[in-house]
């Protein structure tokens, strides 16, 4: 969809109510005193409606903004921000209940929680259950394809959905299942998987590990200065509109700086939320990327450990300046954003950075798993570890709930073991869903203010 015609309708609904209020004020000069009395308790009426429903129709080809009253203003689609190969037809957005409803070509529907501003954590004590891409297709299957699931995966996905909808789990979505999901060959396939995620996920989904890392970082040398009130405090679980991507990799939408600051941050959340959905579920398959040499450098190196003929704390050094050297920009540009001067950057030296790595959730768990993998004699990399781990590190650092396959699994719980972290991890969707039951089922424990 194009960021243009929502922006074209975000103005649209700016001038609504404006409109309205003016009318009515040049209405007022023309009665009487106590017709004029009665007007202007019309006109303080009108200060008070609202934008009520957006509705964007592809069959009607125009956008529909409803007010509060019930009033109604059309703006035409021209041109259609509908491409060709998108199965969108319809999206209705409700500002005042936070919610995205799209409609396909098909009939399908997908409710998204949208973020509301100034609305703090909407999280709301909901457990976070981090499904890995293989979890996510196990249950498409359950949803769409009955034969190639089990009674015991099917079960699983009827209660998630149960939890999802009483507002008691999220599922969410990452740019890596986006990624994974359009590259599928089948169209069919990839429509089903891509609804299953959408349709669970609801709009939660995990900001970008590369950010996250950034964060990560940056806040652990705020800490080591004493300075805690400079920390980002980036929620890592969240519904914030261009989560998915760090800026790095996409800047985000532009608006007009004329729009209120309440309709610019709604018109952002609808623009990231409806172009998630759109791409999620395009027909036109996404190409995979050109190769980075991560993998056969990988494998060098734990080949190259292997043969070393030195103790397990020496080889975890090894791995140490390996991870170092590879993250030297991130540490350094983040260093300078949290105020570390040249000087003392050089004095903390290559222990000051582990530091920071090795305390840090999400990169620290990374550090972690590559340490068990180089570690293990005879590992064979494959093309899709470091997504993965990168992935799976994030969401294990700050989920309740992580489901992915054994390979990834098992340095994963290392990991967290050694870091002393609390997130479960499961390899079968039905165990981890077991697991989700009994803790809801538990006792809450009240968490006093020394907690």
């Amino acid at each position: 969809m194009l960021p243009e015609v929502d922006q074209a309708a975000a103005e649209a609904a700016a001038q609504l109510a404006p409109r309205a209020r003016q009318e009515k004020t040049e209405e007022t000069t023309r009665f009487h005193p106590a017709e004029k009395h009665r007007k202007i308790a019309v006109v303080e009426n009108e200060s008070r409606l609202s934008i009520t429903l957006i509705t964007m129709d592809r069959a009607a080809s125009c956008t529909v903004f409803t007010r509060s009253d019930g009033k109604e203003a059309r703006l035409p689609l021209d041109p259609s921000p509908f491409e060709d190969t998108s199965v969108v037809a319809r999206l209705d957005f409700s500002p005042a209940f936070g919610a995205l409803l799209a409609t396909t070509l098909t009939g399908d529907q997908i409710l998204f929680e949208m973020p509301l501003e100034g609305a703090g954590d909407q999280l709301a004590g909901r457990l976070v259950v981090y499904l890995d891409q293989n979890q996510w297709s196990t249950l498409s299957n359950a949803c769409h394809d009955e034969q190639k699931s089990s009674g015991e995966n099917q079960a699983a996905g009827r209660k998630l959905m149960e939890w999802v909808e009483q507002r008691r789990i999220v599922l969410p979505a990452s740019a890596g299942h986006y990624y994974e999901t359009g590259k599928r060959f089948s169209t069919d396939k990839r429509y089903d998987l891509g609804l299953t995620v959408l349709q669970y996920s609801r709009g939660w989904q995990m900001r970008d590990p590369l950010q996250v890392r950034r964060n990560e970082l940056h806040d652990a040398f705020c800490h080591r200065l004493d300075r805690p009130r400079n920390v980002r405090s980036a929620p890592v679980f969240t519904l914030d509109p261009d989560a998915l991507y760090s800026p790095t990799r996409w800047t985000g939408s532009e608006l007009p700086r004329t729009l209120p600051s309440q309709l610019a941050f709604q018109t952002k959340a609808l623009i990231a939320a409806a172009s998630s959905i759109d791409t999620m579920l395009d027909t036109e398959r996404v190409e995979e990327g050109p190769g980075t040499g991560w993998t056969a450098a990988s494998q060098r190196f734990s080949d190259w450990l292997d043969k070393l003929d030195q103790d397990s704390q020496q080889k975890r050094r090894a791995i140490d300046i390996h991870i170092v050297k590879d993250l030297q920009q991130d540490l350094a540009e983040e260093a300078a954003a949290a105020g570390v001067s040249t000087e003392l950057f050089r004095q903390w030296g290559f222990k000051g950075l582990v530091r920071a790595i090795g305390g840090s959730p999400a990169v620290g768990l990374f550090r972690e798993m590559l340490h068990s993998r180089h570690l293990n004699k005879g590992t064979t990399w494959r093309p899709n570890d470091l997504t993965d781990m990168i992935y799976l590190s994030c969401a294990a650092g700050y989920a309740d709930f992580v489901v992915c396959e054994k390979h990834m699994r098992d340095p994963l719980q290392h990991g967290l073991k050694r870091m002393g972290r609390s997130a479960q991890v499961y390899r079968r969707l039905a165990d981890a869903v077991a697991a989700i039951e009994e803790t809801l089922e538990a006792p809450s424990v009240p968490v006093g203010p020394a907690q």
